[in-house]
């Protein structure tokens, strides 16, 4: 099947609540076809290449109209001199209001391989009364380009606007799913080959508030149709101390953002790293939740990563701004390799959130199937296996998990696999979201340029 036949991330994902409760098994037949040449013991085909603006001279290459860069410690591009006044009318609301506005649009990036997928994330700071919208445009490997899509628009709040996917974006070549840009059909052999990202830049009229931009970077990779990963090599027996908190435990608790804590992997898997980190946040912040629920962090970053278009949390970019919006943190989209890339990160203590979908019986002690859902890496046993918190669990105390290497590995990086109905459905290929400090260590550099994130 296309890409342009498929449903769009939101359509899978709401799948996923009810696969983890009914844990179908799948068919006898269900067997990986001979012709799988990604099978154990050949080499990893995936290209990544993750590219990010994030200095002076980053935010200086760009064309700018309205937009001014700052220097510092943590450079980055704020409104100057606004460009113009523009009317948006928020689509979940039908309320019009005037903005005004400024842009910078990025350079030209040529990426390392052409890719099939792109998908772009930023760290971001909006005071109440702005906003902000990211935009991709790519050129085809033809020569012609894409339209200027929409990756999202966002805010860390949700007074002013609500922060939205845009569906419906397609040129009959590409497709916007959600988050991700998606080439509709890769056996063509159609690739994109270089892109560009516009950040428009919205604030109330008559105000100095801006939004300010630390972080902006796309990770664009060239996704292979595999069932199987090749088999990693344990290298690292390490555990961090992440706390643990269950989505299970929010069932039912504000249904208004995706029914409720059951479909809350995401944000729960983020506030466990963002408080790894040292992010807290206040009585003040955390003063909407009912005081009578526990964790009610968990609630609030439900509620502040929900996509009103998708209608759920798991909008990959919008999680890792949240993070973001934490002093001193920044978030990454992107894509790992293998099992190896995670090692190196846990080793200079950054832990990962991963992406993945399975039948129950494909990851053992788990408990459950899933059509897509995220869990926090916080470590490896001295056997190699995988320590995860996942959110997926009765209550804190069970959210620590030990699960198989190789199964973990396979579900985690393959692209292709069979679901409770013996249809063939895509695999995440490894995404990943990394939160990690603005300043980070000596090692954490070198750890992060080695899985490609600089």
């Amino acid at each position: 099947m296309s890409r342009a036949q498929q449903p769009s991330r939101r359509t899978v994902l709401a799948a996923a609540v009810a696969a983890a409760v009914t844990a179908t098994a799948a068919p006898a037949a269900a067997a990986p076809p001979a012709a799988d040449a990604d099978g154990p013991g050949t080499a990893p085909a995936r290209a990544i290449d993750y590219h990010a603006w994030t200095t002076y001279r980053d935010w200086r290459s760009g064309a700018a109209q309205g937009t001014r860069p700052v220097p510092g410690r943590r450079p980055g591009i704020l409104i100057g001199a606004p460009a113009g006044r523009t009317d948006y009318t928020d689509p979940h609301t039908g309320t019009t209001a005037t903005w005004e506005y400024a842009t910078w649009t990025g350079p030209v990036h040529r990426l390392t391989t052409p890719a099939t997928e792109v998908v772009a994330s930023w760290s971001a700071h909006t005071p109440a009364g702005t906003w902000l919208q990211v935009e991709l445009r790519g050129t085809y490997a033809d020569g012609t380009d894409t339209p200027w899509y929409v990756m999202g628009r966002w805010a860390s709040g949700d007074q002013d606007i609500k922060r939205t996917s845009v569906d419906g974006q397609t040129d009959g070549r590409s497709t916007v799913w959600t988050d991700t840009f998606a080439i509709d059909d890769a056996s063509t052999g159609l690739r994109l080959t270089a892109y560009r990202l516009r950040l428009t830049l919205y604030r109330r009229p008559g105000t100095r508030r801006t939004p300010t931009v630390w972080r902006l970077g796309a990770m664009g990779s060239d996704v292979p149709d595999r069932f199987t990963v090749p088999a990693s090599t344990p290298g690292l027996a390490q555990e961090l101390a992440v706390p643990r908190y269950s989505q299970e435990i929010h069932k039912g608790q504000y249904p208004e953002y995706d029914n409720g804590g059951e479909a809350w992997c995401s944000p729960t898997s983020s506030q466990m790293i963002i408080e790894y980190w040292g992010g807290r946040l206040t009585r003040e912040q955390l003063s909407w939740v009912d005081p009578a629920y526990a964790d009610p962090q968990v609630d609030h970053a439900a509620r502040f990563t929900y996509d009103h278009q998708y209608e759920g949390c798991g909008n990959w970019p919008f999680n890792a701004a949240y993070a973001a919006t934490f002093e001193g943190l920044q978030g990454v989209v992107t894509r790992l390799a293998s099992l190896t890339d995670l090692e190196t990160l846990i080793a200079a203590g950054i832990p990962a959130i991963t992406s993945q979908s399975f039948l129950k019986e494909e990851l053992t002690g788990a408990g459950y199937g899933t059509s897509g859902h995220l869990m926090t890496v916080i470590g490896f046993t001295a056997d190699g296996d995988v320590i995860a918190n996942d959110p997926a669990s009765a209550d804190d105390a069970a959210v620590r998990r030990v699960y198989a290497r190789r199964e973990f590995e396979n579900i985690w990086l393959r692209t292709k696999r069979y679901n409770a109905s013996g249809k063939v459905v895509s695999g995440t290929g490894g995404v990943c979201y990394l939160y990690f400090p603005a300043h980070p260590t000596p090692h954490q550099r070198r750890a992060l340029a080695a899985v490609g994130v600089r």
